[in-house]
């Protein structure tokens, strides 16, 4: 069974920072990309950031661009996301997702995910 936990949201304040961790069992976690999401109350779901576990390339959407980093660890089948200089507007439901490789030629910013966690909340105060 597949599965994806992330852990490491929380309440932080304008301009810090939190590190999200995903932890993954159930897949070959080598043949697959992990992407990261969020979801503010009333928005769509909006794409961050993803890592290709094949290759190692990484991708970040503008909101986050500068600001994070990704990384994966093979060896725990786990990727982080570091969130640096946090916003209010970086409240949201922080997810991960896998999706097995290559899965479109646009990256992994653009394919459509599977396999998902439950989410962490991240809150941001001003």
């Amino acid at each position: 069974e597949v599965q994806l936990v992330e852990s490491g949201g929380g309440l932080v304040q304008t301009g810090g920072s939190l590190r999200l961790s995903c932890a993954t069992s159930g897949f070959s976690f080598d043949d697959y990309a992990i992407g990261w999401f969020r979801q503010a109350p009333g928005k769509k779901r909006e794409v961050l950031s993803c890592i290709s576990n094949l290759d190692g390339h990484t991708n970040f959407a503008a909101s986050v661009k500068g600001r994070s980093t990704i990384s994966s660890d093979n060896a725990k089948s786990a990727v982080y996301l570091q969130l640096n200089n946090l916003k209010p507007e970086d409240t949201a439901v922080y997810y991960c997702a896998a999706e097995w490789e290559p899965s479109g030629p646009l990256g992994c910013l653009f394919y459509e995910y599977d396999h998902w966690g439950q989410g962490t909340q991240v809150t941001v105060s001003s």
